[in-house]
């Protein structure tokens, strides 16, 4: 019901002008800024309705705890998993959550694109003057997503104080651009997804399991995982780049494949590579469509 409330109240916004998106900037300037005004606008719906909003971000906070706390159960039965104790694991889980949450913050409203295509409510984003990448991604921005942010910022903050970590300031370094990292590689996974569903229109839960199941993958060592998962999670869909590779870099660990140690210094130029291919992916998918002509 609040999510319908809110939805009434952002149409009542005005439409976003031609003179307000365009202009003489870059293209990505002007995504940037209409992506910025749409947020604006569901936030503006959101917070009119602020009980409600405290609920479902406490809900969500609940929810994603509870990934957690099975964990956790798991440790009173084991001392180990896969070789790690419960704080080298919560690192591992909060990195991989945190990563994923602000991403998902972002970029979550993506995994609609197919429900539009099928619907037809897809034609009016092309017929707006503003980026469709960024109305998409924009769309029903949802500030409750904070709560699974949270909470694996605590589950990061326990292990950060639980561990015995020889602190350099190379691993210190790893620490912001691990999540950072892992927030863009997810990102690019999502719009890479959403350009999938051009194709399939169906395709939202495939998304989902590189998305929602690849932060669940990360959460648990890889050493418990059979060696080809682990190198397809490295060389196909590099997902092990977001919190695997940086957190066993700083925890002291080997890798499961025998990787140098520069590896983990490599998220950033990792995610630029996906970004690159997934924003192929999306013009592709792009030029693609077809209007159903309603």
């Amino acid at each position: 019901m609040a999510e319908v409330q809110a939805e009434k109240v952002a149409a009542a916004e005005p439409a976003l002008r031609p003179e307000i998106a365009f202009g003489d900037r870059p293209r990505l300037v002007e995504g940037v800024r209409a992506y910025g005004l749409i947020v604006a606008m569901w936030l503006r719906s959101t917070l009119a309705y602020r009980a409600s909003f405290v609920m479902t971000t406490l809900g969500n906070f609940a929810a994603t705890a509870l990934d957690f706390v099975a964990i956790m159960l798991m440790f009173t039965h084991v001392d180990a998993l896969g070789g790690y104790a419960l704080p080298e694991v919560a690192l591992l889980y909060g990195a991989s959550a945190t990563a994923f949450g602000l991403s998902d913050l972002v970029m979550g409203s993506m995994d609609r694109l197919g429900r539009r295509v099928r619907d037809g409510t897809f034609d009016t984003l092309l017929v707006r003057p503003v980026p469709v990448l960024a109305q998409v991604a924009a769309d029903r921005f949802a500030l409750r997503r904070l709560g699974r942010i949270t909470q694996g910022l605590l589950v990061l903050g326990y292990a950060l104080v639980t561990l015995d970590i020889a602190w350099t300031p190379l691993k210190v370094l790893v620490l912001p651009l691990m999540v950072l990292s892992g927030a863009a590689i997810f990102g690019a996974v999502f719009v890479a997804g959403a350009a999938f569903q051009f194709f399939a229109q169906d395709a939202a839960e495939v998304q989902s399991s590189f998305t929602y199941g690849g932060t669940t993958l990360l959460q648990y060592p890889p050493s418990i995982f059979a060696k080809d998962l682990v190198r397809g999670v490295t060389f196909v869909v590099p997902l092990a780049f977001v919190s695997w590779l940086p957190a066993l870099y700083v925890l002291g660990r080997d890798y499961p494949l025998g990787l140098p140690e520069w590896v983990a210094f490599m998220p950033p130029l990792v995610a630029g590579l996906c970004w690159v291919l997934a924003g192929l992916a999306w013009r592709a998918g792009l030029r693609a469509y077809r209007s159903t002509g309603s």
